[in-house]
């Protein structure tokens, strides 16, 4: 069962509950879903990946949003965006730990022979395929340099 799909069920048990946050994040990620289907070549389907993306890019914007907002001095802001960040990320795969992380990039490092840094583009792009969705494009990105160096 797809993303969307369970969404309609959600909504309705936070407007039971009252819960005005929960609410509004969830009609955020249906709204986003619902304009990547009616996108001009999406066919009126979103796969899977693509759904993915969409939250991942959705929760990168609220964490972004947050460091500005506190920069700014506006921690009630930031503390907001980081909680809607938190319920977007609650419909994402299970994320890497480190450790894991490490072990994946090395198999993808052995996998593609790599030596040295020159080496790095054709290891990010094999690493970024196969953890899609697992690992943050950032964390694969340092751990890759860390491993090559």
């Amino acid at each position: 069962m797809s993303i969307f799909e369970n969404l309609g069920e959600e909504i309705k048990v936070a407007m039971k509950a009252r819960d005005a946050l929960r609410l509004e994040t969830l009609r955020a990620i249906k709204k986003e879903l619902i304009e990547a289907r009616t996108a001009k070549n999406a066919g009126g389907e979103v796969s899977d990946e693509n759904e993915i993306k969409l939250l991942q890019k959705m929760v990168k914007q609220r964490r972004d949003s947050a460091d500005i907002y506190m920069a700014q001095g506006r921690a009630e802001l930031s503390e907001k965006e980081l909680k809607e960040a938190d319920i977007i990320a609650s419909y994402l795969p299970r994320q890497f730990t480190p450790e894991e992380l490490e072990a994946a990039v090395k198999g993808v490092i052995s996998s593609e022979n790599a030596t040295s840094m020159k080496d790095m583009g054709k290891v990010m792009a094999a690493a970024s395929s196969q953890l899609a969705g697992k690992a943050d494009g950032k964390d694969i990105s340092q751990m890759v340099k860390k491993l090559l160096a």
